[in-house]
């Protein structure tokens, strides 16, 4: 049978989510627990390859199995037992055998938190990024609504990207500056991302809101397909992966 998982991790102590040769990553310890626990080589796939560094609130992982004696709503509870403190999984279903978590990933949210404040705050320095000038959320605002919609997203992707085709869709951009104090969150929901797209956006937003870039730049940047004329990449401890659907995407009211 297939099983998927819905886990969450801290990815700080991570070389990222894909398991590396010279380095330890959430796949190599999930699948060490899992191979543990049912006492055979597991092997996982997820829809997203988060880079080092970066979190997860609800990522995906499936795999097959032989057989389980394990009830499916107790996997999580055991599992957890095998894994690390700074790796969760909270949820566990079977799944068709032709499910893929990749491919059948109909979107994905993201959010990049920067704190907004003169000095860092070190309660908050393993989530986010740090920007000591002040923002102005009302311009980042402006410029996050000319980023909803399909477009090539080309300038907003790093050097060394092996995709061919860099047009995709964000359906829903959103500023947040609700909690905690000084924390201004951006939340990008679409149905796939280039390679550091979300960091390069979140980097353009933040030099819109310290005016490096003006909001009505963003239909420029997007048509020069131009990586230079974007914001830079930001840190990757801000990034943390929200969800993963498999259903259309529907914004909320």
């Amino acid at each position: 049978m297939q099983i998927l998982l819905t886990l969450a991790y801290d990815g700080t102590e991570y070389a990222g989510w894909q398991r590396q040769q010279n380095a330890i990553a959430v796949q190599q310890r999930l699948e060490e627990a899992l191979s543990a626990l049912y006492c055979q080589s597991i092997t996982t796939k997820a829809p997203s390859r988060t880079d080092a560094g970066v979190h997860a609130l609800c990522q995906r992982a499936a795999f097959f199995v032989d057989e389980t004696r394990i009830p499916i709503g107790k996997l999580p509870q055991v599992l957890n037992g095998y894994l690390p403190r700074d790796i969760s999984v909270s949820a566990a279903e079977v799944v068709p055998d032709s499910f893929n978590p990749r491919f059948d990933a109909m979107y994905k949210t993201y959010a990049y938190s920067i704190y907004n404040a003169p000095t860092p705050n070190p309660l908050y320095s393993r989530y986010s990024a740090h920007e000591p000038r002040s923002m102005n959320v009302e311009a980042m605002k402006n410029a996050a609504s000319m980023l909803i919609g399909q477009h090539d997203f080309a300038a907003f992707q790093s050097t060394g990207s092996s995709a061919k085709n860099t047009v995709r869709e964000i359906y829903a951009l959103d500023i947040i500056t609700d909690k905690p104090p000084g924390m201004v969150t951006m939340i990008v929901t679409g149905n796939g991302f280039l390679y550091n797209m979300v960091r390069i956006i979140a980097g353009t937003m933040m030099y819109v809101g310290i005016g490096k870039l003006r909001a009505h730049s963003i239909p420029r940047i997007i048509l020069s397909c131009d990586r230079a004329r974007a914001g830079k990449t930001m840190p990757p401890q801000g990034l943390t992966l929200l969800e993963v659907g498999y259903t259309k995407y529907r914004q909320l009211e």
